[in-house]
């Protein structure tokens, strides 16, 4: 069976470690006329991810050298937002929020049948077609998703490559607070061997150039940091 009018052909992600199984959710799919590119290791699929052209990944949450739900909340802090199917053997209600709560658009349990699998990605390519946010707005600051940029007042800000990265996970949050840990993974990369005292810098020059532009970075003791109108 192919694509009927009423579905929409999209190129999707597979990455799964279990290679029979990638190749047999790859060939369904294929079969119903969309397109896939498989990925067995984390490490590599983070990587792969960062500038491919795929409009859905179907996500195993078990990956070796990188977990999925690190590769998940890496495309997730770059501003990326196409949906993301997970998958994982584990079907405890608290897998399941880990799994959500990362960025994660759905969860199917292992095993799943292939046709709940085609439904969840026809459901998935329906939300891709509505229109995907492309910056973040908080006081006069706009931080735009596709460039990575901060411009406040019209004029754009010049920041080094890491208070990109900051600003970018502050501005996401939206004024909530954002822990000191999340920060230096986003900076630093995950399990990266970093003191928390690297971050206080990278905030404490990032805040100077906020100032201005009436945002403020907060500290909230013990917790982290966050956005505020001045």
């Amino acid at each position: 069976m192919k694509l009927t009018d009423a579905e929409i052909f999209v190129r999707i992600a597979i990455v799964e470690d279990n290679e029979s199984v990638a190749k047999g959710i790859s060939y369904r799919l294929e079969d119903r006329g969309h397109a896939t590119d498989l990925i067995h290791d984390g490490a590599m699929a983070d990587v792969f991810l960062q500038s491919d052209s795929n409009d859905i990944v179907i996500l195993d949450v078990n990956l070796p050298h990188l977990d999925g739900l690190s590769v998940l909340r890496n495309l997730r802090a770059r501003g990326d937002a196409r949906p993301v199917l997970l998958l994982t053997a584990r079907a405890e209600v608290e897998a399941r929020v880990a799994g959500l709560d990362a960025g994660a658009d759905d969860y199917l349990t292992k095993p799943f049948d292939m046709d709940e699998l085609e439904a969840r990605v026809r459901a998935l390519s329906r939300r891709r077609a509505q229109p995907v946010e492309t910056q973040h707005t908080f006081g006069r600051l706009v931080f735009n998703l596709q460039t990575r940029s901060l411009s406040g007042g019209g004029s754009m800000l010049d920041l080094p490559r890491r208070e990109v990265a900051v600003i970018d996970a502050l501005m996401t949050a939206q004024g909530r607070v954002v822990a000191k840990a999340e920060l230096i993974e986003q900076v630093y990369g995950t399990g990266a061997d970093v003191e928390e005292s690297a971050i206080e810098v990278h905030v404490s020059r990032l805040r100077k150039r906020l100032r201005p532009h009436g945002v403020d970075i907060r500290a909230q003791r013990g917790l982290g940091y966050r956005l505020v109108v001045t």
